[in-house]
């Protein structure tokens, strides 16, 4: 677990600081709440911030590797079961696919659900336009709308996204990024969005052995500490933060009692970090202490049973209508529609 210390925070002027001085690139909110999460007595930030173009491609590497068994489960699952996900969700749906990355989750469902429309969602948006770029030369039949946003606190759907069916696409079990609080609230604002009449298709990572978790998050050959601490240098694009890479390393491991993997980034040795107060990079700088071991955490990943995440979807407002898992019970897909409908 992360050490408890409180921040020391300071605001020391550009000339009494000789180390570089970036100019940030984030919008104002971004900036606000990665300083706010530094600064807190345990340091942390949202995983968004692990995908910038650089992550999303770790992420891609991150899903080949052995260690990794969500995306090949869960792709499992939908090569076993795709009869009956396609009949539960129907064809000509409006399908909308929550951080999309390079769309082929989605694109591998193509011919079983035959969508309307299909409209990617990524925080990633010069990642995302790349791939549907690609996409669209593949199923040219099928209307696409990529959408370049944050959707992890407020959603609303632009007119151009048809409201008749919509049906949103959650894989990989991104869920479990959200303490399950959030998950609901976040759940919510999906059905407020829905109109209704569409649904919900999510996959969900099972609570399985502490030793598998552990893997597949902490990978032999190093890809998932790289695009863990690959983080910084986007923080340092985003707020015009300092940090130096080399003087940080990667942390995952299960958290029973809390039921989520967690990952940080410790500190190896202790260090300072500043950037600027406000937007210009000429004005006065906050100043940042890190002792040595102490963390930033990056990520949550919590684990559900399939009653407990029945129940999650309950309170939400969804009925889970099928679930379907593989074998040994590691991953679910999920197919719920909002209660009432």
């Amino acid at each position: 677990m992360p050490m408890s210390r409180t921040a020391a925070i300071h605001v020391i002027s550009p000339e009494l600081s000789s180390r570089p001085v970036n100019t940030p690139h984030g919008s104002h909110a971004a900036i606000a709440e990665i300083s706010a999460g530094l600064l807190a007595p345990r340091a942390a930030t949202s995983p968004k911030y692990l995908y910038d173009g650089l992550g999303s491609k770790l992420f891609e590497a991150i899903c080949e590797l052995p260690e990794y068994y969500p995306t090949r489960t869960e792709a499992a699952i939908f090569e076993r079961h795709g009869a009956g996900i396609a009949h539960a969700v129907g064809t000509g749906a409006t399908l909308i696919d929550l951080g999309a990355g390079n769309c082929a989750k989605a694109a591998s469902l193509f011919p079983l659900l035959r969508p309307g429309q299909y409209v990617p969602v990524d925080i990633s948006r010069d990642f995302l336009n790349e791939a549907v770029l690609r996409l669209r030369q593949r199923f040219p039949e099928i209307e696409m709308t990529a959408l370049g946003l944050d959707f992890s606190s407020s959603f609303e759907l632009p007119s151009s996204v048809r409201a008749e069916r919509r049906v949103f696409f959650y894989p990989g079990s991104s869920i479990g990024n959200f303490a399950p609080h959030e998950a609901i609230a976040f759940l919510r604002r999906l059905r407020a969005n829905e109109q209704g009449d569409g649904g919900l298709l999510i996959g969900v990572d099972l609570i399985k052995d502490g030793a598998v978790l552990d893997a597949a998050y902490d990978d032999a050959i190093g890809v998932t500490a790289a695009f863990n601490l690959n983080m910084l240098r986007h923080l340092n694009h985003l707020i015009g933060s300092d940090f130096e890479v080399s003087q940080w390393q990667h942390r995952a491991f299960f958290n029973a009692e809390e039921s989520r993997v967690e990952m940080h980034l410790e500190a190896r040795e202790a260090l300072v970090v500043t950037w600027p107060e406000g937007e210009r990079h000429h004005e006065r700088r906050v100043e940042r202490h890190f002792a040595r071991g102490e963390r930033i955490h990056t990520e949550d990943s919590y684990k559900y049973t399939r009653r407990g995440f029945i129940d999650l979807l309950q309170e939400a407002g969804f009925a889970a209508t099928h679930n379907w898992t593989d074998d040994a019970e590691w991953f679910a897909v999920f197919h719920a529609r909002a209660m009432g409908v």
